[in-house]
């Protein structure tokens, strides 16, 4: 992407407007937490967007500032304090993090009355400048809103693995939100690149729970972390049992009993980018035309449960598990088929 795309893109997607504050953040590797290839030059892509915002900035009227903060250590983990005042204090804040600051920063934007709007964009790769990033943005924004009402329309979800486990996901009583792609009015954020709706499951969370009974959410999540599969087995949206034989999935169960928040369903989301391609990094995989679903923290998504981790694991076609398709279910009974084959039908959306 040349400088003159990125710059119709900051537009297009940010519109950064005279007399604003510009924030970009990035995290920094310390101690045990070690940098890599792909983070070093994600803080060099960082710069380089610092500079052509400045750039803008000096043609608009605009300023832009760069702040550094030490990593957390796991997504969704909560950022220092001082970093949050910075993104209170900005118009515009665009984090492009090793570790997630979604959860962190996002809730500021969207607050009422917010003057700060902002992309979290962690483990974002050069490459996706000539893949997701390079979206029809107006067709990524229809296609998440059409596919936010069919998710509030809906109260459940039944989703077939390539494995043949089967997954029910109760999403009563939550309101389904769209990742557009569009960042330009105060109280918006957005992952980036985006492209995405998502609900939070039902919990049973203790003041709902007497009025609509405990969640309906169970079945089996399998998971393939470095070719080892594992299944998660899933009762009242709650991880009960990792199934495995393997380390990775003694490392699973030390990881759940160590916090049982991090046991909780807490996202059914649908990517909807064309442009987004499979390879293993979440931040795409995620908004590729098929099915992601996360564990852990889902206040920042409508959700009840507060953890210290949010982990998507995704399923379109070409990952190492495959939804095969994914059926909505309304309140009325009727069903609605919006993945086939691991993909998502873009047909139904129009």
């Amino acid at each position: 992407m040349q400088e003159e795309e990125k710059i119709k893109m900051f537009k297009d997607v940010f519109a950064p407007k005279s007399k604003e504050k510009v924030l970009l953040l990035v995290d920094m590797p310390h101690n045990n937490i070690k940098d890599n290839e792909k983070w070093s030059d994600r803080r060099e892509m960082a710069k380089e967007w610092y500079h052509i915002f400045k750039k803008m900035g000096d043609e608009i009227g605009f300023s832009v500032d760069w702040m550094e903060y030490k990593a957390t250590g796991l997504n969704n983990k909560p950022v220092p304090k001082e970093i949050l005042d910075l993104v209170h204090n900005s118009n515009l804040v665009l984090a492009m993090t090793e570790f997630s600051a979604t959860s962190s920063i996002l809730p500021i934007c969207r607050a009422e009355g917010s003057s700060t709007r902002g992309a979290s964009m962690p483990g974002i790769e050069r490459r996706m400048e000539n893949s997701a990033l390079k979206a029809n943005y107006q067709d990524v924004k229809k296609y998440a809103l059409a596919i936010e009402k069919l998710l509030n329309k809906s109260i459940g979800a039944e989703i077939l693995f390539s494995t043949n486990d089967i997954l029910y996901i109760d999403i009563r009583n939550r309101n389904a939100h769209a990742d557009t792609g569009d960042c330009t009015k105060y109280g918006q954020g957005i992952n980036f690149p985006s492209g995405e709706a998502y609900k939070a499951p039902y919990e049973g969370a203790s003041d709902e729970i007497d009025k609509y009974g405990v969640s309906k959410t169970k079945g089996t999540l399998p998971v393939k972390y470095n070719g080892e599969l594992i299944k998660f087995i899933i009762e009242e949206n709650k991880i009960v049992k990792v199934d495995g034989k393997g380390k990775i999935a003694d490392e699973r169960r030390t990881f759940f009993n160590e916090n049982e928040s991090r046991k909780n369903i807490a996202e059914l989301g649908i990517g909807c980018n064309p442009k987004a391609i499979v390879t293993g990094n979440v931040l795409e995989d995620e908004k590729v035309s098929g099915l992601h679903i996360a564990y852990g923290l889902s206040t920042h998504l409508g959700g009840k449960v507060k953890s210290d981790v949010h982990q998507d694991i995704c399923y379109p076609k070409g990952a190492p598990v495959e939804a095969k398709t994914l059926s909505l279910i309304s309140e009325d009974g009727s069903i609605i088929e919006i993945i086939n084959n691991a993909e998502l039908r873009y047909e139904i959306l129009k």
